[in-house]
């Protein structure tokens, strides 16, 4: 294979984003590599929507700007949520161009919904709650209409740094052979890491792999401790967990305890409601809670997905309550970048959920996540186009140049040693580990943590050792990073409850960054 411009690793909406963009470039030689096929990423799952302020939407930016800041309890970055609401409607309007299809009301006009968080309703959304279906499938008939490379079924496994420069990266193509993928830069637009957790609306793809890549590289991280949990996951067998989307809450959906009272306010941001759930559960001594949709009207035409979804398990939406329970769903954190997506390593890029831009601080608005990947991907080619190379103390990559840390600052404590793999081990071994790991990581570094129970589960993860299956590996180097992170973060902020210091802490209004 000839070396490569630009190498996009993931194929969810900011590396699709970034390859139709990128494909668009006289000369450039484009690829695309995904360790599944390419219209299988996190993005299909996201169900509720896109929040931006488009040109028929009274709401303004300035608005949608503060109702993030909120929701981010004090650590988003400004800089980096000014350009998303400011550029993101532009970018709804590009994908609509580009043949994605949004829900519309009687009159024409894109249908607005209002979710947790948000003080006026401004997400578009599709088939209801089908959104990231529909977006993923614009954007994947986009990029195989262009001249880009794609490589299907080919896993990452570590970055190739050479003289302090990314080249490349190491993959295991599909026949299992190792492979030198050579490229002058590299996008890291690989997605979460919900599969840390035994409870997760993740695919089991999502394993952290590009964030494990860039700390084994020496490659700043920060934020990590502040996964969200989604509090309306059905509660089900099935994995990974359907979503109940926040637009039910928005359209009128109720919250119940055991008992069949009402306990929070439906329309707060997630990481209220899931606190409070869990709270809840915790106190009536059970496993789930109950979302009372009955009272919305034509529930199956309004939500076809979820419809779907909830009777194929014997539930009937308009007359019976649904069981649910929060879910590992989002990390707001990453590869720490700055607003044009460039990491601390020259050559190496982040977008999407991998990267920590500053958008998200402690806690995700709802919605935001699909646009700060269709904002913020397109910006790394701009960048490329200006000759960029390296990057600028904006957005959180102030934190990493300008040394805007605590003293607490973990870099590097309590992160594994990077294993030496000889090929894969028995499938039974593997999945054996990543399930110890799952709920050893749900017990203890769930929705509420203390540092006990970070102790007791950081040692779960020292008895793996030195996993051989790349994506427990993966898995055991975020893990351990988000135990280091929670850990040394002794306050309750956002996403992250520690029981044992319920309050936030001005001490802690930073960004713990690992390298």
């Amino acid at each position: 294979m000839s070396r490569l411009d630009l190498l996009v690793l993931g194929s969810g909406v900011a590396g699709l984003s970034a390859a139709v963009r990128a494909a668009g470039e006289p000369g450039l030689q484009v690829g695309v590599l995904t360790k599944a096929a390419l219209d299988q990423s996190a993005t299909r799952w996201a169900q509720g929507g896109v929040a931006a302020v488009l040109a028929e939407d009274p709401d303004s930016t300035d608005l949608h700007l503060a109702d993030t800041l909120a929701a981010g309890a004090g650590l988003c970055d400004v800089d980096a949520v000014r350009v998303l609401v400011d550029e993101g409607p532009g970018r709804v309007n590009e994908l609509i161009a580009m043949g994605a299809v949004f829900d519309r009301d009687a009159e024409g006009e894109l249908a607005l919904a209002r979710e947790g968080g948000h003080s006026v309703p401004r997400v578009v959304h599709a088939g209801g709650a089908a959104t990231g279906v529909e977006i993923e499938r614009a954007l994947v008939a986009a990029v195989r209409a262009t001249a880009a490379s794609v490589m299907e079924g080919w896993f990452a496994s570590d970055l190739v740094v050479e003289k302090g420069r990314c080249r490349g990266v190491i993959a295991l193509d599909p026949a299992g052979d190792t492979q030198r993928v050579e490229a002058d830069n590299v996008l890291l637009a690989t997605g979460g890491a919900g599969q840390l957790f035994a409870v997760t609306t993740n695919p089991v793809q999502a394993t952290g792999d590009g964030i494990a890549m860039a700390l084994r590289a020496g490659v700043a991280v920060a934020d990590v401790e502040f996964m969200q949990f989604h509090p309306t996951a059905l509660h089900h067998p099935k994995m990974p967990r359907p979503l109940l989307s926040e637009a039910l809450r928005g359209h009128g959906a109720l919250l119940r305890d055991a008992a069949g009272e009402r306990f929070v306010d439906e329309l707060a941001p997630r990481d209220v409601v899931a606190r409070a759930m869990t709270a809840r559960m915790l106190d009536q001594h059970v496993d789930h809670l109950w979302l009372d949709a009955t009272g919305l009207e034509r529930f199956d035409e309004r939500f076809p997905t979820i419809a779907a979804e909830v009777r194929a398990i014997g539930i009937d939406p308009a007359r019976e309550w649904l069981p649910i329970a929060p879910a590992a769903h989002y990390l707001s954190g990453g590869i720490v970048t700055d607003l044009d997506g460039a990491t601390a390593l020259p050559g190496l890029w982040a977008a999407g959920e991998v990267a920590c831009t500053g958008v998200h601080g402690a806690n995700r608005l709802a919605s935001n996540s699909l646009l700060e990947g269709m904002v913020f991907a397109p910006r790394v080619l701009e960048a490329l186009e200006r000759r960029k190379d390296g990057p600028e103390s904006t957005g959180a990559m102030r934190c990493v140049l300008e040394r805007d840390v605590a003293p607490e600052a973990i870099a590097g404590r309590g992160l594994p040693r990077p294993a030496v793999t000889g090929g894969l081990p028995a499938a039974y071994e593997a999945a054996k580990q990543r399930d110890e790991l799952q709920r050893a990581m749900t017990l203890g570094a769930g929705v509420l943590r203390s540092a006990t129970s970070l102790a007791d589960t950081a040692r779960v993860l020292d008895g793996l050792g030195a996993p051989a299956d790349p994506e427990v590996r993966n898995l055991l180097t975020v893990g351990s990073a988000l135990l280091a992170a929670a850990g040394a973060r002794e306050e309750s902020r956002g996403a992250h409850t520690r029981v044992d210091f319920p309050e936030p802490s001005p001490a802690y209004r930073v960004r713990l960054v690992l390298s």
